[in-house]
Formats: structure tokens, sequence, C-alpha cells
């Protein structure tokens, strides 16, 4: 063995565990293993998790916030119209050098794999599509990236944009993105949809969708990416992240796109930083929260995850690439406090997101890749209260970090 974890406490064991790793690979679990040339390390007793992963980030626009002018409105629509100067003049060494900050960080936080979305449109070109393709290469060490094509300012909307979805996935994106509720009409909402099935059918790839970030209930387009899912055989290779508008709509449609979601397999990314910040903005009291609906969803056995989605950008100022942060304004802003309900929350960027990855390797159990974080908790609801620090993030059964906190009292 290369390196043993002793006395790691799994989330679902009552005793302690040693983890043997070898080759970056998890082959043996057992309560004593005793290899004393190989390189220990202890937990303690500690909480032992499979690394996080961030299935929603858009590091193309990472870190961009103090080159920019303010979003004075606060608003979506203002925050996208603000990127439209910096992405004409964008290059690929300023998207490298601002995207590996943020992938250094997720790192240190016990994030090893994540997906981004790039934009792709006829501003920016494929600028950042080559930036997150050569941080991806530069920084593989680090995490895993996956690069969804996104064309943010529509597809029938921004001319020529659809022949550069095409071009992207030829370079080396992994997923075709979209964002059918930035059109101009429904007519053209199902056209973008439309599209974007088929190219992911061209080069055999999954869709994550940008799908009604909205708290305006006329935008229904998580209805016709349910459709087309179903029309397409495409069950289970569909993402849809925010669905925002879902929250505004009546119960009764409400329920019955849910219903029509969970047939098609859909996964949902809330991203509930960024949007607790938009959505709602322009309300008076009572203002709405700007979340999809998250309880219901999971009630109907609908895979759910969280995501980082934006830090430091005209979207949303805030954000560490942190996890658990992401889940502590979770719980909150979804009223999720029953014990049950935070263990929930907890898992999202964990086997949650696996699903959504479609990852064969992830977990803690022999022949797992050994992406492990130790934290400085003793269960998943202390994790998410205290914001636990990561004692040690271990990568490919390679220890990237660790953390030892000292703290110096007077009373």
């Amino acid at each position: 063995m290369d390196l043993i974890i002793k006395n790691a406490k799994l989330r679902e064991n009552n005793y302690l565990i040693d983890i043997g790793i070898k080759n970056g690979i998890i082959v043996d679990l057992n309560k004593e293993i005793k290899n004393e040339s190989v390189e220990v390390i202890n937990a303690c007793g500690k909480l032992t998790i499979p690394a996080f992963i961030d299935p929603h980030i858009h590091l193309d626009k990472a870190l961009m916030n103090e080159n920019v002018r303010a979003n004075e409105s606060g608003t979506l629509e203002e925050a996208i119209e603000i990127l439209w100067d910096k992405k004409a003049n964008y290059t690929i060494e300023d998207i490298v050098s601002r995207a590996g900050e943020i992938m250094k960080q997720a790192l240190i936080n016990g994030t090893t794999r994540m997906r981004s979305h790039a934009d792709v449109d006829t501003i920016g070109g494929l600028v950042p599509v080559e930036g997150l393709i050569k941080a991806k290469k530069l920084y593989s060490d680090l995490v895993d990236l996956e690069i969804v094509a996104f064309p943010q300012e529509g597809i029938l909307k921004n001319p020529g944009c659809e022949k550069l979805m095409y071009k992207s996935m030829e370079m080396g994106c992994d997923l075709v993105g979209g964002m059918p509720a930035n059109e101009l009409t429904p007519e053209d909402s199902i056209a973008h949809v439309k599209i974007v099935f088929d190219i992911a059918q061209k080069f055999d790839a999954n869709i994550d969708m940008h799908v009604d970030e909205t708290d305006d209930p006329f935008y229904k387009t998580l209805e016709m990416v349910a459709d087309e899912t179903l029309k397409r055989g495409y069950q289970g290779k569909v993402t849809a992240g925010h669905t925002c508008a879902l929250s505004a709509y009546d119960d009764h449609y409400a329920q019955y796109v849910m219903d029509k979601v969970k047939k098609a397999e859909i996964n949902i990314i809330t991203n509930p930083v960024t949007n607790l910040m938009l959505q709602g903005r322009l309300d008076k009291q009572p203002i709405r929260r700007g979340l999809t609906r998250v309880k219901e969803l999971l009630s109907r056995g609908i895979n759910m995850a969280y995501g980082q989605d934006c830090i430091k950008d005209t979207f949303y100022p805030f954000g560490r690439a942190d996890m658990l942060e992401v889940g502590l304004i979770t719980a909150h802003a979804a009223h999720m406090s029953i014990p049950y309900e935070i263990r929930t929350v907890f898992n999202m960027p964990l086997e949650n997101s696996a699903k959504i990855l479609e990852l064969d390797d992830y977990g803690i159990s022999e022949g797992k890749r050994a992406d492990i974080v130790v934290l400085d908790a003793d269960n998943e609801i202390d994790a998410i209260r205290t914001q636990a620090d990561r004692l040690f993030v271990i990568r490919k059964g390679k220890i990237m970090a660790s953390t030892k906190r000292e703290v110096i009292v007077n009373f």
C-alpha cells in the first residue's frame, strides 16, 4: 500500500475503520490494517467521506468582478449585459488564470471533480471554450473538469451560435448546454431545445441546460425539455439547472411538470447562492426566494444536487468554491432543518452529484478511486453547522491539502 488512513469514521458505520490505498485506488477497508512501511495519517475518529463534487459552476466568468462595472440593478439581465464588453475582449490566458485559481481553491475545500459551463456565442466566440479546455489540461492533477458548451445568449436569438456549438463539441466539450428561456418566443424556445438534442445525439453526449432561471411563470421550458427527453429516449442523460420558475407556477401545473421530470429521469441542480441574490430582486413584500421546489422534487425521488454556480462575477459577488458553504445556504433557503433533511443536503454534492456525472469509480469502498476528505466533524449535521475544516484532502491516493488550526484564547 501507498497510504493508510487510520481510525476513519464513515457515515454508514458506528465503528472506526482503516482505509488502505494503493496506486490511487482503495484496496482495503478493515478495522485495523497493519503496514508500517507506508505513509499513515490518523483521522482520529473524524467523519471521512468521498470528495465533494461541484456539478454546476462557471469558471470562465469567475473572479472577473473587479474588472467590470457594477451590476447596479442586481438582476440577471444586467449581469449578462455587463459581460458583453468583457467577453468581446476575453483572452485565453485570463480565463485559464481565473479558472485555475478557483480549481485550486476547490481542491483545498475538498472538491476533486467539477462541471463548468463555458459561454458559446458570437460575442466571445470560442475563447471561453478554448480557455477552459486549456485549464482542464493544465490543472488535471488537481481537479477532473467536465466542460459544457453553454449558449447563454440564446441560439436562434444569436445567429451563428448553432454553428459554434457544433464546433465547441468538436474541440472537446463534454456536454451540450442550453438556455431555452433566453429566446424571443416559446416557439423559438422549443426550437432551441430541439437543436440542443440534435447536437447531443450527433456527439453521443449528455445534456446540461440552464432552464427557466426566472421567477416569471410565463416561462415553461422545463416541460419542453422533459417532453423532448422522452421523445428522444434520453432518460437519465439530461440535467436541468436552476428551474426557478417551477416555484412560480400554480401547484396544479407544477405537479404536472414535476411528474414529467420524474418520468424523464431528469437530474435537477439548484443553485441557491445565485438565485437567492437574483430572483425576487424587484419584488415588494412578500419577496420570493427564487429557489426551485427542492423538497417536492426530492419527495418524488428525483435526483438533485446543488452547485456553486458563480464566484465573484457580475451575477454573484461572493463564493469560495466550498460545497459545505453552499450546502448551509441550501438548507436555509429550502427549509431543510430536520436531521434526515440535513443529511440529504449533505449528500447532494456527494452521491447525488456522482450520479449526475455518471461516475462509476466514486465512493469509499474497495476498487473505487481514492478521492477522500477527512472533516473535522463527527457527523454530517455538525459538518454543515460548523463549516468543518478539511483536515485532509486526498485525490487519487495522494494527500493534496491538509488543515491544522491553532486557536489561542485568553479566558
